[in-house]
């Protein structure tokens, strides 16, 4: 079984990133499955006359990559995620490229429990979302 760090494997100021370009197609799923059918993200026709003038993605599908680093990297498998605190900043518009990044900024180890920063940037470096998340790391394997 793959787990990820424990709470004594990682230090403040540890990094983790994943970038994806958003697509037509991660919007659609994204709205089949929540079931989040806002014309912002789904009719261009609507989208055209919104301050944005174009179709956006849903900030939470942007904030599920933050998602993805929390279960893949930093800490990784087996990582509970217990709170998260966004707040959305700029458009993500169909193909651009998000860089989401969370970075350990406190170890709260009595509790296993660690708070990261937590932010994407599409490709102009323009931050889109930023926040604050917990997370309870895996345990350390037994010896």
């Amino acid at each position: 079984m793959i787990t990820g760090k424990s709470i004594d494997q990682i230090k403040t100021g540890d990094a983790a990133e994943f970038s994806k370009t958003v697509t037509e197609t991660d919007i659609y799923l994204y709205a089949g499955i929540t079931g989040d059918f806002n014309p912002a993200h789904v009719n261009e026709a609507y989208a055209k006359n919104t301050f944005f003038k174009t179709r956006i993605a849903h900030g939470m599908l942007t904030a599920g990559f933050i998602s993805a680093i929390l279960a893949n990297q930093l800490p990784g498998p087996g990582t509970i995620y217990l709170k998260q605190e966004l707040s959305f900043l700029a458009p993500v518009r169909i193909g651009d490229t998000i860089t989401g990044r969370v970075e350990v900024i406190e170890l709260i180890t009595e509790k296993n429990r660690i708070r990261l920063k937590t932010s994407c940037i599409n490709q102009d470096g323009v931050v889109v979302l930023t926040g604050e998340a917990v997370v309870s790391p895996p345990k350390a394997p037994k010896k």
